[in-house]
């Protein structure tokens, strides 16, 4: 046995242990178990976090544990840690400030817990399906909502009752919202449209939408106090080849801070963040002081806290803004300032002194207390012991890492959002060749789909991985040491359960048709997409090529997860799998005998969403 082997299967143990001792007992945890479960060495990964209103704690929403840690805020002590779910994404506190909601992405969860002198218990799991993530919980505190990625939706939930209420479809991938102060309105930024739609909360119905061309990984969102703006971070693509002096110029990748109104339609206002030289990679929290003279982003690819004056921001709408920052940003040094935290700074909330900040983590395993007026990170507030660093932990600092690529303009993740996709059809200069858009292809499984690229030309996944950081990110060359980091990372990348199954892992009926479809003469798409990771691993040409390829034919892609994508084919000209089954990719087009009837289609439909 290998001693990664040895490693991974030591820690698999490890975790189910801690996870004994953690829990499920819709919080009923001895003191014994808690004392244990906070000194267990595990990595939390802290991912989001939430003060209270008296500010004497924090909870955390611990990623990598599936756990929720309750901290006194004075002492920096961890008073307590429960089990909540698969990779919990946000926390926020609701009803009578004695509660928190945490979304649990992975097992399709809200859960509900009660703060008890300085204990955590579980009062309630609200199953909502279709990997929830970003919250916002209504006015009165009593409702909440909640973006569901994997569906495209928005759920709202009765917080009293601990029941879903309704769901209402708002767009594709809607990570994360907010709610108006008055509770009339949602704003609802959609990353795989490129959009932020604005929705009557009452209702559900979407007022209006505002685009933003070439938007990708739209972060965090806050309100104004008024309820007049929605703000947000978010990265923007630009469609041009990745060269270095388009990297400079802000042409290739770059970041945003933005806002729209929620009174009424107007086109969205924004500002660049990115410095020559220094730019800005992964904007993702936003934070607001309450008398909303500072705006406080993280910058988790570049290890940093943005700090701006707000009410002076030189925000731009139609025209703009540039692909540089405002030069004005830079010569008034308390207009505009960076924090260097290190790590990977993820969710931020304010103190009502206007001036203290704390940060969850994700890398450093803590949380951050930052002084934003004097900038100085005042003390880092560990959240137990912390196994030694792994071989894959080492590679996950890497694929975050923004500093790793040209002037620090993106990382892996910006274009790979968590191992999985963005919303583009990308450049990447790969295959040699410019300006043959190719969509990005998910992480997930990647040691066991060879070969790699949509034209199936690299055969070596260490070479590949090398030439990532080389041509793509346009970086230095990576070391022999950090290319097994990252690759031990992908490998360990475990994929969100699919939605569209049972509890119990089983097809629907229609889903059971389907297959039968899928792998009929009929459709024939068995043919290529075949084996547990429904690829043959050869290149086939299916009509669908362009002269500029450098390359003829195309890899059979995977067809794991595909129900979280939102452009199809290598060059993302399908918006929808119904488009892929009926125009150019259709099964009689490809290696079936005859076009689908409308009842085929749907169940082929269910399987393919099913894999």
């Amino acid at each position: 046995m290998s001693r990664q082997t040895a490693t991974r299967i030591g820690f698999v143990l490890l975790v189910l242990v801690w996870g004994l001792l953690l829990g499920q007992r819709s919080g009923q945890v001895s003191a014994q178990e808690t004392s244990a479960a906070k000194e267990a060495a595990i990595y939390r990964s802290p991912v989001d976090l939430t003060l209270a209103a008296d500010e004497s704690w924090l909870a955390t929403a611990n990623q990598t544990s599936g756990t929720v840690s309750l901290i006194e805020s004075k002492s920096g002590t961890v008073l307590d840690e429960v089990n909540c779910g698969e990779h919990p994404a946000s926390i926020v506190r609701c009803l009578d400030d004695r509660h928190l909601l945490v979304s649990c992405s992975y097992s399709g969860d809200l859960v509900l817990i009660e703060v008890q002198h300085g204990t955590l218990q579980t009062k309630s799991v609200i199953h909502v399906g279709f990997e929830p993530v970003g919250i916002a919980v209504a006015p009165d505190g009593q409702h909440a909502f909640v973006g569901l990625v994997a569906s495209g939706e928005v759920a709202e939930v009765d917080l009293v009752r601990g029941k879903l209420a309704r769901r209402f479809g708002v767009g594709k991938w809607p990570r994360y919202l907010t709610v108006s102060p008055d509770g009339s309105r949602l704003a609802v930024g959609c990353s795989g449209e490129n959009k932020i739609v604005v929705v009557d909360a009452k209702s559900g119905e979407r007022l209006y939408e505002e685009g933003m061309i070439g938007g990708i990984n739209i972060g965090h969102m806050l309100c104004s106090h008024d309820g007049q703006y929605a703000y947000f971070p978010w990265m923007v693509y630009r469609s041009n080849p990745i060269t270095p002096r388009n990297i400079q110029l802000g042409w290739v990748l770059a970041s945003r801070i933005g806002r729209v109104r929620l009174d009424g339609p107007s086109y969205r206002e924004a500002i660049s963040l990115d410095v020559p030289r220094m730019a800005v990679a992964d904007p993702h929290g936003i934070a607001m002081s309450s008398d909303e003279r500072r705006l406080v982003v993280t910058a988790s690819g570049t290890h940093e806290l943005l700090v701006y004056r707000q009410p002076d921001l030189p925000y731009v709408g139609v025209g703009g803004p540039g692909d540089l920052i405002d030069r004005k940003l830079l010569t008034d040094n308390d207009l505009f300032y960076r924090i260097d935290v290190g790590g990977r700074p993820m969710g931020i909330v304010m103190a009502s002194d206007n001036r203290t900040a704390y940060v969850a983590n994700h890398v450093k395993d803590c949380i951050q207390e930052v002084d934003i007026e004097s900038r100085k990170l005042l003390r880092e507030i560990s959240l137990g012991p912390s196994p030694e660093p792994s071989l894959a932990r080492r590679g996950m600092e890497i694929f975050y890492d923004g500093r790793r690529s040209l002037d620090q303009w993106y990382s892996c993740h910006s274009c790979h959002y968590n191992g999985g996709v963005n919303s583009k059809a990308m450049d990447t200069m790969n295959d040699g060749s410019q300006l043959t858009m190719k969509t990005v292809l998910p992480l997930y499984h990647v040691h066991q789909t060879g070969p790699w690229t949509w034209h199936g030309w690299q055969t070596d996944l260490h070479d590949a991985m090398g030439k990532s950081f080389t041509t793509t990110m346009q970086g230095r060359k990576i070391s022999e040491e950090d290319t097994r980091a990252v690759l031990a990372y992908l490998e360990s990348l475990e994929p969100p359960r699919n939605p569209y199954r049972s509890a119990d892992g089983s097809l629907s009926e229609a889903a059971v048709r389907g297959k039968r479809i899928f792998e009929s003469r009929e459709a024939a798409c068995a043919n290529c997409h075949s084996g547990d990771y429904f690829t043959d691993g050869k290149i086939h040409d299916v009509g669908l090529g362009a002269d500029e390829d450098r390359y003829n034919g195309f890899n059979t892609p995977s067809l794991r997860g595909v129900y979280r994508k939102v452009r199809f084919l290598h060059d993302g000209r399908a918006k929808s799998l119904e488009e892929v089954l009926t125009d150019e990719h259709s099964p009689e087009k490809v290696a079936g005998e005859q076009p689908l009837s409308e009842s085929q289609l749907s169940d082929l439909i269910a399987y393919l969403k099913s894999l």
